[in-house]
């Protein structure tokens, strides 16, 4: 089993504020560097003039101390003033220089605070639930959507610990080897239909979960359409190869605590049961037999769980 929706980005605002306009719609597909949110920028902008006009008086303080520095150094090489009194107007120039730096940095946060106030889309996708709405006061804790990446899904699944040892041959080879060696896979979606795209497992997680006794695996599946949607659920299904393999219809055998029985017909057309053993996967229709059955040999195909009966002499079709 597997649930697809990696591609998820949560939405949350980078400052504190009421929510003014909420610009898009549940559902909607958006574009990267969209507006989503707009938070109250009255109090940034007045942040942004306060600080503005701090860096033209820090401007101002700079110029007149590096007027009189100038002024001084030229009196102390004249020896009029002594080098104390030109070594003051250097510090004061120095801290007008330093006032003016933090002034522009402030300026550069304000201006940074009130672009935080419009939130954008870090990249398209499909907008998720809007709980919180206009006048809401949010903070960088507030989750304002989700927004779904809808291009290449990421499809999580779990694979057990017995398939990864067979993937890398008991450690034969590397894990990531195995994987580059992998076909392509396929998907069931939860209605039972299979996705038309193939898609492909990008990786496997080293660490074997002690409580389910299987590891965590990815696989990309292209979605042109979107049809695919963050959440949905389904199987992924790797192709397996059985050389030598015997091939019967599932509706050719029944079931008996948990184990798989066919009814084998001897050369006196008497019907016995005889348990089978198949492989995990199958195709919904037939069953691959890993072992119970022989080249050549008959069994019941109709009827079976129904009429048939052990010991049972029957006539075959021909």
């Amino acid at each position: 089993m597997w649930k697809y929706g990696e591609n998820d980005v949560e939405i949350r605002p980078q400052i504190q504020g009421f929510i003014t306009k909420v610009c898009v719609e549940e559902g909607q597909v958006v574009g990267k560097g969209q507006t989503l949110f707009i938070i109250d920028q009255v109090q940034l902008k007045a942040a942004v003039d306060a600080a503005q006009a701090a860096v033209a008086v820090a401007q101002a303080n700079v110029n007149t101390a590096t007027t009189n520095m100038n002024n001084n150094k030229m009196l102390y090489e004249k020896n009029i003033i002594s080098q104390a009194a030109f070594q003051t107007s250097v510090d004061s120039y120095n801290a007008a220089k330093a006032q003016y730096n933090q002034a522009n940095a402030n300026l550069v946060s304000a201006r940074k605070n009130l672009s935080y106030s419009n939130v954008t889309a870090p990249t398209s996708g499909i907008v998720g639930t809007i709980d919180l709405r206009e006048g809401s006061l949010v903070s960088p804790s507030s989750l304002l959507t989700i927004l779904s990446n809808n291009g290449d899904m990421r499809a999580k699944f779990s694979l057990n610990e017995k398939f990864i040892l067979s993937l890398t041959d008991n450690g034969k080879r590397s894990l990531n080897e195995a994987i580059k060696s992998l076909p392509a896979v396929t998907l069931k979606l939860a209605n039972g239909e299979v996705y038309a795209q193939s898609g492909k497992i990008e990786s496997i997680s080293g660490v074997i979960d002690p409580s389910t006794g299987s590891a965590t695996a990815i696989a990309i599946f292209p979605n042109p359409n979107g049809m695919l949607h963050s959440g949905n659920t389904g199987q992924v299904m790797i192709p397996q190869v059985h050389a030598s393999a015997m091939l019967i219809p599932q509706s050719a055998t029944y079931e008996m605590q948990d184990m798989k029985f066919v009814y084998v017909v001897n050369d006196s057309n008497k019907v016995h049961s005889r348990a089978i053993t198949i492989a995990a996967e199958n195709d919904g229709q037939n069953y691959i037999v890993l072992d119970g059955l022989k080249p050549g040999e008959r069994i019941v195909t109709e009827g079976v769980g129904i009429s048939v009966k052990d010991d049972m002499v029957i006539k075959p079709k021909k």
